[in-house]
């Protein structure tokens, strides 16, 4: 798959002078600003949520990226107004990954391979590192930490006891990075942050509780948490931080189908002669043919009959799919087989083998003549239910945010923005497109550091607002957009 890049940057200067002209020669002075916490507490400040606490980019948790996690940056504005020393489970090095027992369970992290050869096929696009993670789960680090960012986590995790139980993390039970920094084995996210006797807190979670089911494809192998439990878990957390007076900042969950994970593999990337056309469409004949039957004995109607007939054709063509949602045709010996629509949205992995040989087999393609399974597809039901739960759990947030009195980052709304036509943050423009739209990272999930830096200036701004202090904000310049295959 080829993927357009362009750096899209807007650039300009603004020069300007004051003259200024007396009898005495002299000029003025004005006083540095005092910043001021407002009414919040900084002195002991907590981070909890899932990787985008964490500082997880690039597909990996590596130190460059922990230092421009958004609460380390975060932190580093609310010292200004008396924030206290802010402690992070620091991985080992800048190649990512982690291993349990020496075995990796955790791939190294991604960077951006540049081609030198111009001409097709030029091969420029993310890369897996090459290089052995360092970071071993059962070799722990030891806090209290005020970032309790932890990949992968759900909700209810972090009420979890034993949720770090370094046991527990070969059979599911246990998360890995919580394991490696969890103050016992039965310890808690929630319960080692209240521990620090937090005045002021961040807690983004809720996402992994519907990217789960979307990066399996709806294939439900991991299901969008019920609703009943989302709050269960939302409603323990929040009293819990707010317990002892402490103020803080909830996140809204965004809409994740809009993201480049979903939205870079177009539904129709398969080149095609007329010769082999024709080859593949004498392969569907019998089935095109079996539609035609059974909608005649009323199985289905015309208009599924078209929906499921599969046609190439020279140029590009759409893939074929396994879509779940259609009639069960198989007693008529026909499977659930259409080709996908712009409606529907292809994972990113998918562009990996997409057009491949299964078995060096060249009569079974992947995506033609071998369907895509659900797994590796959003069809429009699947999307559906994402935004339902989506809508639910941001319900629950926003009535956690009223009840408490607290700050709120309105994330859903900030990648709206960013997905129809892009943001500036700076002298640049942030947008949602793969590699070079800024806004995301190379995983096509987790924001870039300059992503990361948007959204603490967003929380510094509701902050302020709020509470009434005056943090400055972050400059876009300090943090990049990509991290280098030499960094280490």
């Amino acid at each position: 798959m080829n993927i357009q890049t362009k750096w899209i940057i807007a650039l300009f200067a603004v020069c300007c002078s004051l003259a200024c002209e007396s009898d005495d020669d002299t000029s003025e002075s004005t006083e540095k600003e005092i910043i001021v916490s407002g009414t919040a507490d900084f002195s002991t400040y907590v981070a909890l949520g899932n990787s985008l606490a964490a500082g997880y980019t690039d597909g990996a948790l590596f130190k460059a990226g922990q230092d421009h996690s958004l609460p380390n940056i975060l932190s580093g504005q609310f010292a200004l107004a008396g924030g206290g020393k802010f402690t992070q489970p620091i991985t080992n090095d800048n190649i990512g990954g982690i291993t349990l027992g020496g075995n990796i369970i955790g791939s190294p992290r991604l960077y951006f391979y540049s081609d030198p050869n111009p001409e097709p096929p030029n091969e420029s696009g993310p890369r897996v590192l090459d290089a052995i993670p360092t970071t071993e789960v059962s070799t722990l680090v030891t806090g209290p930490f005020n970032n309790l960012g932890v990949p992968g986590a759900k909700s209810y995790h972090l009420l979890a006891e034993g949720y770090g139980n370094v046991s527990g993390v070969a059979t599911g039970q246990a998360n890995p990075y919580f394991a490696r920094m969890a103050s016992s084995s039965n310890a808690s996210v929630l319960g080692d942050a209240l521990v620090q006797n937090p005045t002021f807190f961040t807690l983004w979670i809720g996402n992994n509780d519907v990217l789960g089911y979307a990066l399996s494809g709806g294939d439900d192998s991991d299901a969008i948490t019920d609703i009943t439990l989302f709050t269960q878990a939302y409603t323990g957390l929040v009293n819990g931080l707010t317990e002892n007076g402490a103020s803080g900042v909830l996140y809204s969950i965004p809409n994740i189908t809009t993201i480049p994970h979903f939205t870079t593999v177009p539904y129709n990337p398969v080149p095609m002669d007329e010769a082999t056309a024709t080859q593949v469409n004498q392969g569907y004949a019998n089935y095109n043919g079996g539609l035609i039957q059974v909608e005649g004995l009323g199985a289905i109607s015309a208009e599924e009959r078209v929906a499921r007939t599969i046609v190439f054709k020279e140029g590009t063509n759409a893939v074929v799919i396994v879509d779940e949602d259609l009639t069960d045709l198989s007693a008529y010996g026909l499977p659930k087989y259409r080709q996908a629509t712009k409606e529907d949205l292809l994972i990113l992995p998918s562009s990996s083998f997409i057009g491949t040989a299964v078995d060096n087999d060249p009569t079974m393609i992947n995506g033609v003549s071998v369907p895509l399974e659900d797994k590796w597809v959003l069809v429009a039901s699947e999307q559906q239910n994402i935004a339902d739960a989506t809508m639910q759990f941001n319900a629950v947030i926003k009535g956690a945010v009223d009840q408490n009195d607290l700050a709120f980052v309105d994330a859903a709304g900030l990648l709206e923005e960013i997905d129809n036509g892009g943001i500036t943050f700076d002298n640049f423009e942030l947008q949602s497109n793969l590699v070079f739209g800024g806004a995301f990272s190379l995983d096509g999930v987790h924001p870039t550091a300059r992503g990361y830096a948007y959204l603490a200036n967003k929380t510094l701004e509701v902050i302020n607002t709020k509470y009434g202090a005056n943090l400055p904000l972050v400059k876009a310049v300090d943090y990049p957009l990509f991290y280098s295959e030499k960094l280490r």
